[in-house]
């Protein structure tokens, strides 16, 4: 399927940033937990960025807004050259010790799956030149467990990890937290 079926779109964006403070926990103020859950939310979209650019991917958008909601990351495939290039629309689900709903699994509802379909519609007609190629909904799983901070970090701050350190079932220290890419699915939507 080709995204002119879906009418999504995609522009330029940054690739990895980590999200934390550059003061220790201690002298931190309690946030909020919807802001604990927005930090937590984009550094695993960052982490998710990282390990698909390692895969051979390039992000083409990050965090795209429109009326129909957010596309976590939108990313190009690179793998076999421009001409057989493919489009990805990445929800990125990141979800702590004790969830309620399968990691992030069963909040991809129908209607959240249509907003998506949406958005990526909207995105497609925002940006023409993506419109022809072939894509896909991906979703990613991140398990993330607060931690005590290794390095400070903030949010213009690359990961800069190195090749293949981001691997599936296996946890990385990042800011004050610990991520682990659960699981990968791609073509989700199919």
């Amino acid at each position: 399927m080709t995204c002119t079926a879906f009418g999504y779109s995609r522009g330029c964006c940054s690739l990895v940033s980590l999200v934390s403070s550059s003061q220790s926990d201690s002298a931190q103020p309690r946030r909020p937990k919807s802001a604990q859950a927005a930090e937590m939310g984009q550094l695993a979209e960052n982490f998710v960025a990282q390990w698909l650019t390692e895969q051979g991917w390039q992000v083409i958008e990050q965090r795209w807004h429109c009326r129909w909601g957010e596309l976590d990351l939108v990313m190009l495939s690179l793998a076999s050259g421009l001409a057989n290039s493919e489009l990805a629309f990445v929800e990125v689900k990141a979800r702590s010790k004790g969830n309620w709903d399968g990691d992030g699994l069963l909040a991809m509802t129908v209607t959240k799956r249509e907003k998506l379909v949406r958005a990526a519609q909207a995105f497609l007609s925002a940006h023409p030149q993506w419109a022809n190629l072939p894509c896909r909904f991906d979703v990613a799983l991140v398990h993330a467990r607060s931690c005590p901070p290794t390095v400070p970090v903030s949010l213009n701050l690359s990961l800069n990890l190195s090749s293949n350190l981001i691997q599936l079932g296996q946890p990385v220290a990042v800011g004050a937290y610990h991520l682990t890419l659960q699981h990968y699915i791609p073509g989700a939507f199919d």
